[in-house]
């Protein structure tokens, strides 16, 4: 009986990632009941960086095209937008948390566009558990581009800074 409900759970939860997707939704968040001390926690949620960057592309382009060239337009963008994972110099997330460009509010940040920096440096804080944990530069460089505003919650594996 335990295989059968972990089957449709599974179509459960791929339903509701349908569901999020259909609808343009950002999270979605169920609990199935199954008896007294049997039940199914399900959060679903799509990554709001990727939401939020997506979005302005269509809309400039909606406004001055009909609705089929919207769909043709993010094609193209969406790589230019996936590309900084995939740069050999990203400096990616080893955490989920809040990142912070500064050692304290109004401080002045740990690194900024072109600056140079040594392996070892602190690009970044990254905010997880209460606890700040200083995100060091994997070898020496000049920073290209930050990818994160400071106070941006991260995910584990995100880019978050290129450094060549």
């Amino acid at each position: 009986m335990t295989k059968q409900t972990h089957d449709s759970d599974v179509a459960f939860i791929q339903a509701l990632a349908e569901l999020l997707n259909a609808n343009e939704l950002t999270e979605l968040s169920v609990k199935r009941e199954y008896g007294d001390n049997d039940s199914l926690n399900v959060r679903v949620t799509k990554q709001a960086t990727v939401v939020t960057t997506a979005a302005p592309a269509p809309v400039a382009v909606a406004a001055s095209a009909p609705t089929a060239a919207p769909t043709a337009a993010p094609a193209p963008t969406a790589p230019a937008h996936e590309d900084p994972a995939q740069h050999p110099g990203a400096v990616t997330s080893p955490m989920v948390g809040t990142a912070y460009l500064a050692p304290e509010p109004g401080a002045a940040a740990f690194i900024t566009t072109g600056a140079q920096v040594k392996e070892g440096d602190t690009l970044l804080i990254i905010e997880a558990m209460k606890t700040m944990n200083h995100i060091p530069a994997p070898r020496a460089g000049t920073v290209k581009r930050i990818l994160i505003e400071d106070g941006s919650p991260v995910e584990y594996g995100a880019p978050l800074v290129i450094i060549e």
